[in-house]
């Protein structure tokens, strides 16, 4: 997944150019709380550092007790990748258009579904932003994982899905899903005929989710600027962009006062969409 690939493609660049040993270990369970809250009560000392996605936004008002608070626990010291995905719908549903889905979706109210790979996944989150801002009752559909509703979408169980455009391109290029439309700031160079969600006529959906690295936020000051220095460095290391490239999840050095503007603006909008959208609480 992505969290794995930032994780051994950023991190192991950084521990080349620190000349730093750095041990990745996967800490699953409670859709990633036991992972999250370990690092949020870890020693800090800038050697315990946390790779996710938005749940360390989302899950604390997704959760009853989520075992941090992301405002107050973390600092974010480096954006690894943007997660670009894509709308996408089975080649017999008679839409070609963002907008002609969300009419026909406005025609039949709960009858279409979405296949939902996880609760508070970014993903979910940018589909219940979507159905917000379009004014729409589409059936959630649970599954755990994106491979499995992909699946049932190709074989016309689902009707609609947002999907990572590195899992979607292949099915796109064999004609088994149908783009409507990518939720990234412009268009990709394998999908140039597809326009953004904004370009779309839906600005206001548009959410690109992205994968950071935190640090307990007691950790001084000066271990956060070298640590986030040394992913920047990273980030500019063309054998990383290049594999990064090659999966879909450009990468973007960014300082530590643009990470800190963001982690809130995304904490606010997420937390919204989570309290508006009636996600029950876990």
């Amino acid at each position: 997944g992505i969290v794995d690939i930032v994780a051994r493609t950023v991190t192991d660049q950084v521990g080349r150019d620190l000349k730093q040993t750095i041990v990745v270990e996967a800490r699953p369970g409670g859709n990633s709380n036991i992972g999250t809250a370990s690092v949020a009560r870890s020693d800090p000392d800038g050697y315990t550092w946390l790779v996710t996605g938005p749940a360390v936004l989302v899950n604390p008002g997704l959760y009853k007790d989520a075992g941090w608070d992301a405002m107050k626990d973390f600092t974010c010291v480096g954006l690894a990748v943007w997660n670009q995905s894509v709308a996408v719908v089975n080649p017999t549903l008679p839409v070609k258009t963002i907008g002609e889905f969300v009419e026909l979706a406005r025609s039949k109210p709960g009858e279409l579904n979405f296949g939902n790979p996880g609760t508070g996944s970014s993903i979910d989150l940018s589909a219940k932003k979507l159905f917000q801002v379009a004014n729409i009752q589409v059936t959630n559909v649970g599954y755990r994982g994106q491979p499995p509703a992909l699946i049932d979408l190709m074989t016309n169980i689902m009707n609609f899905e947002i999907v990572s455009l590195e899992l979607a391109l292949p099915h796109i290029k064999a004609g088994t899903i149908k783009p409507l439309a990518v939720l990234t700031d412009k268009r990709v160079a394998d999908l140039p005929d597809v326009p953004t969600i904004a370009e779309a006529g839906f600005a206001e959906a548009a959410y690109v989710p992205w994968y950071g690295i935190y640090v307990p936020s007691a950790t001084p000051p000066a271990l956060v600027r070298k640590i986030n220095e040394a992913i920047n460095k990273a980030l500019q290391n063309p054998d990383v962009q290049r594999q990064l490239s090659v999966a879909n999840i450009p990468g973007k050095p960014m300082p530590l006062n643009d990470l800190a503007a963001l982690m809130k603006s995304d904490h606010e909008k997420l937390t919204k969409v989570v309290k508006t959208s009636g996600m029950p609480l876990q």
